[in-house]
């Protein structure tokens, strides 16, 4: 087989060469030099049928100079004749090129193309920007402003690097960094670092929703908060929030006590590190947001695979280190809040594998595209019983002569419940007990107050849980 059995991120079939209207290929070579190579193949209709090419040595002289004259620069082609059941079929293999972007250009128009999907779309500015800069061996990162080092300050950053590194960071360190050059004005770098907020895109959104899917923030999020600024601090914030709306359950072993805390904590790190550093500054009006739901954390940020490649079509063990912030990544490398370039993706699957319960329907999952970049850690306690009958009998020990005939009964279908559920609603206890839902409020309520059960939410999305947090579970 020449080819792939349908069109790709990297292959375009044409069932013939268009000379009178050549946009309709050349801007597939303008994306495959501006993202990761790829092959036009002519003689091939869209379903992958072979239909062969007429005259292959005229068309390929045809293609070869029409991508001379219409696509600036010229970028790398090989061109090959293949027969394929006694048909001819040219395949064009563009390289991925340096000198982005790569225009094609005709009857005054002058445009650059990005491969999206199967597609080819002309490049939006962020891209088209970014494709500026690679073109120039340059970063967003490493760009220096016109805003001067010492109109701003940075006691967070030193402090941090002192903490991490027992290393003073000294002036010269701010050029040494590329955090500043030598006439003292900041990079994008230093601007992100700096303790105020002067870069808008430099935010963390992070909502905790009630569910399995979004909703209202007004209605549906249990917890929502906005941070903004130096990088270090979002990291931290980010950081808090997921501890603060995440929970570490354990349970006991012969000898000792086992932890079962939701998610790794250093997977959380690697992800929210990578989100900070690897995303696409370039983007306006975005930032980096952490959605956590009853049985997942997912966090998402601006710009796809630096490469041009999903990283659904990577095999993770085998990404290289590509930095779109390389000014950024070597700071955080620095501080020792990422291990060496390139291990992260790898580095947060292997921890998530150390925790308790894990197994492979719980594997971290990686999704990008041409504008986002998205990590899904799932919460490896959903689903699981809450607690066990040593603990529900130990509460049962500890209220059982506070409480009526009727209270008791109550109890015990609570009780019974509490093993079999996560949590529990009111509508589900009074199914279960057979009593209206306005007494059986009011026998939670009571519950409550005893400090028996805690609640979570408001009227009917509220939810009760067994409260033992000596023995169960406690927030990190």
């Amino acid at each position: 087989m020449l080819y792939p059995l349908a069109e790709t991120t990297e292959c375009d079939f044409k069932r013939e060469l268009e000379t009178k209207k050549p946009k309709s290929w050349l801007k597939s070579v303008s994306a495959f030099a501006n993202g990761i190579g790829g092959k036009l193949i002519f003689g091939v209709d869209d379903s992958g049928e072979i239909v062969g090419i007429i005259d292959a040595q005229k068309s390929a002289e045809a293609i070869s100079n029409l991508i001379k004259t219409r696509i600036t620069p010229t970028p790398q082609f090989i061109l090959t004749l293949e027969k394929e059941q006694e048909k001819s079929v040219l395949i064009l293999t563009i390289e991925a090129g340096r000198a982005t972007p790569y225009y094609y250009k005709a009857d005054g128009i002058r445009e650059a193309y990005v491969r999206i999907g199967n597609e080819s779309i002309v490049a939006p500015d962020y891209i088209l920007n970014e494709l500026i800069l690679k073109g120039k061996n340059q970063s967003f990162d490493a760009l220096t402003n016109d805003v001067k080092k010492e109109d701003y300050s940075f006691t967070l950053l030193e402090a941090t690097y002192y903490e991490r590194t027992l290393l003073k960071m000294e002036p010269k360190d701010y050029f040494s960094f590329c955090l500043a050059d030598k006439k003292g004005y900041l990079t994008n770098a230093g601007r992100l670092f700096a303790d105020q907020y002067i870069v808008y895109n430099s935010r963390v959104f992070c909502t905790r929703w009630n569910g399995l899917e979004k909703g209202s923030v007004f209605d549906d999020a249990l917890d929502d908060k906005e941070f903004e600024g130096n990088l270090i601090y979002l990291l931290r914030s980010a950081s808090d929030f997921v501890k603060n709306n995440s929970k570490v359950r354990f349970y006991k072993d012969v000898e000792y006590r086992v932890d079962k805390p939701d998610y790794a904590e250093r997977a959380v790190t690697e992800a929210l590190v990578n989100a900070l550093i690897h995303r696409d500054y370039i983007v306006s009006g975005s930032e980096v947001h952490i959605d956590m739901y009853d049985d997942r954390l997912e966090i998402s940020s601006p710009g796809g695979m630096f490469d041009g490649k999903a990283v659904q079509e990577h095999v993770i063990t085998d990404i290289g280190s590509m930095r779109r912030n390389p000014v950024i990544a070597d700071l955080f490398h620095r501080m020792k809040f990422m291990e060496r370039r390139g291990s992260g993706l790898k580095k947060i699957i292997s921890e998530t594998e150390k925790l308790p319960g894990y197994n492979e329907s719980l594997k971290p999952i990686f999704y990008s595209d041409g504008s986002s970049f998205r990590v899904i850690l799932k919460n490896v306690n959903y689903g699981t019983t809450k607690v066990s009958d040593k603990v529900s009998d130990k509460v049962s020990d500890k209220v059982s002569d506070k409480l009526n005939e009727k209270e008791k009964c109550f109890f015990n279908v609570l009780m019974t419940l509490a093993k079999q559920h996560d949590f529990v609603t009111t509508k589900v206890v009074a199914e279960a007990a057979g009593m209206p839902e306005a007494t059986t409020r009011r026998y939670l309520a009571k519950f409550s107050k005893m400090d028996i059960i805690v609640s979570d939410g408001k009227n009917r999305s509220k939810k009760y849980y067994l409260k033992n947090t000596s023995t169960t579970e406690a927030n990190p």
